[in-house]
């Protein structure tokens, strides 16, 4: 399994640090329940400059993983 860093917020609501992404595959997990995304970035001409534009999808079998973790954290 993928090794996910955590970032750490003093209150619920606070902004993590900013994260620099890999643009090509970078898995998100929501901490609280577990469910993993992929998603890829990308740097696209809009106009007369760039924009960051970015896709996302569901990734099953590292949110299973993740909740089995979360879970086996539990009942420790």
């Amino acid at each position: 399994m993928a090794k996910f860093k955590n970032h750490v917020v003093e209150k619920d609501g606070d902004w993590t640090e900013w994260v620099y992404p890999n643009r090509k595959l970078y898995k998100m997990a929501c901490c609280d329940c577990g469910l993993v995304h992929d998603m890829q970035f990308a740097l696209v001409k809009r106009g007369l400059g760039k924009a960051i534009v970015f896709r996302a999808r569901r990734n099953n079998k590292s949110t299973g993983q993740v909740r089995r973790a979360i879970l086996k954290r539990a009942s420790e």
